[in-house]
């Protein structure tokens, strides 16, 4: 008991840097880092940060939802398959917050209440079994592919620096659903994946503002 209080303690601290802080280590260069930057006008430009601080309250979320899962699994394997998925996740998190610098725009400041939802949601996703646990991964992959998918849409084509960093945070987001799904996910009842959805689009409305 005393080490999964331990536990907590340290994954609340984990949480509060996170998602409080506008800057972070990351381990692969920055996927725009070699882009020049086109210039913008101030009402695209606006409209990148808001979807770029949409994307960063994003990897907040999956942050915590990774490390909560981590925490209640059963199996070793699932545990460091999500172990892994959240250290992949710090570099988005790290892309995100460059860009949203570059961009001259601040995070969302509703990001402690976003990390805090997403990881109550992964300690009791953890405690459904691993497969349900994977997925909720895959599932919650899937959509943000999507979600991805209409920003990059979305965006003015000469925000090529922003599309890079997208369409490599899309590519690994890709990879995470597909190895849940090989590592024995099971389906969702469409239930829970429509409550999912209705969560993020919450979160996505309001991100884009605050």
């Amino acid at each position: 008991m005393s080490n999964l209080v331990d536990q907590l303690i340290v994954e609340i601290d984990r949480g509060l840097k996170f998602s409080a802080s506008n800057t972070q280590e990351c381990k692969r260069p920055y996927p725009a880092e070699t882009t020049a930057e086109v210039p913008l006008t101030e009402i695209e430009k606006n409209y990148s940060a808001g979807l770029m601080r949409v994307n960063h309250a994003g990897e907040v979320c999956a942050q915590a939802l990774y490390r909560g899962q981590s925490l209640t699994t059963e199996l070793n394997d699932t545990r460091d398959q999500m172990k892994q998925a959240a250290d992949e996740e710090l570099d988005h998190l790290a892309w995100c917050s460059k860009r949203l610098e570059e961009l001259g725009a601040d995070t969302s400041i509703l990001n402690p209440l976003w990390y805090v939802m997403s990881f109550s949601i992964g300690i009791l996703t953890g405690l459904t079994g691993d497969k349900r646990s994977l997925g909720f991964v895959e599932e919650t992959e899937k959509q943000v592919v999507r979600h991805l998918d209409k920003h990059l849409d979305e965006l003015s084509d000469k925000d090529i620096k922003t599309k890079a960093v997208l369409e490599q945070i899309r590519a690994d987001e890709d990879s995470h659903a597909l190895r849940a799904k090989e590592a024995g996910a099971s389906e969702l009842p469409e239930e829970i994946k429509a409550g999912m959805s209705w969560i993020a689009k919450i979160m996505t409305s309001t991100s884009y503002y605050i």
